[in-house]
């Protein structure tokens, strides 16, 4: 594998994953990201103090293993700095690419994009599932607001013009895309990443449906993040 550390040209893309405690997951996403790797992408962990063997497992898959302060916006801001690519893709770990989201994000960019995502498909069978990731894919698709579930993209100069995710516990996703909305609306790839449905299975699905419409509205009416992270379950590093 080259490295990029000492390598003279820029990397177009630079994925970055925000990672706690996913030993059991993250070697095989990390093997998926491979071939991307060996067309010249490069790919940052960025640990936010895993008590397992998540650091230790991603060091040898990765160009760059960063620690920061547990929280998704904090460990995507952290690996945003350490990043070395023209465009910025972050991506959470139980999230899986599809084969050419390079190809696909190149061509984005090329035609004139600052941002974007993709669609999404939740890996669980419910049939109601089904009709989620449809609303999800048409209301992002409407509102021009994306979620990290699907892979939000943005060239780097963009992202360090709006200095980055907000630091809040929940809700990062839709906070930054408020702010990338000001600037133009997002590319919007039918090309579909694939996420997962553990959550979802594990807490049932017409609850966790109820409670993300009720955590949604409850932000946009300007509720606290803090305590919406603690009743999606939860809870925020101290400050």
């Amino acid at each position: 594998m080259p490295n990029r550390d000492t390598a003279t040209e820029r990397p177009l893309l630079s994925l970055i994953l925000p990672v706690l405690d996913e030993a059991a997951t993250l070697p095989a996403q990390l093997a998926r990201l491979q071939d991307l790797r060996r067309r010249g992408a490069e790919v940052l962990v960025v640990d936010g103090g895993s008590a397992d063997a998540t650091p230790i497992l991603a060091q040898p898959l990765v160009d760059r293993l960063i620690a920061a302060p547990r929280g998704r916006a904090a460990q995507m801001n952290a690996g945003a700095g350490a990043a070395r690519g023209q465009v910025l893709l972050f991506l959470h770990a139980d999230t899986t690419l599809p084969p050419a989201a390079d190809a696909l994000i190149h061509a984005a960019i090329a035609a004139g994009a600052a941002w974007g995502r993709f669609d999404v498909r939740i890996d669980a069978r419910h049939p109601l599932l089904r009709l989620v990731e449809r609303m999800m894919n048409w209301r992002s698709r409407l509102s021009g607001i994306a979620t990290g579930d699907q892979a939000i993209f943005v060239r780097h100069d963009i992202f360090t013009r709006l200095g980055g995710f907000p630091e809040l516990p929940l809700m990062e996703d839709i906070a930054f895309s408020k702010l990338l909305k000001r600037i133009t609306r997002p590319a919007c790839l039918r090309a579909q990443v694939l996420t997962s449905g553990r959550r979802w299975e594990k807490h049932g699905v017409l609850r966790t449906i109820v409670l993300m419409w009720r955590l949604r509205a409850s932000y946009f009416l300007g509720a606290d993040p803090r305590r919406l992270a603690i009743r999606y379950g939860y809870a925020p590093r101290q400050r």
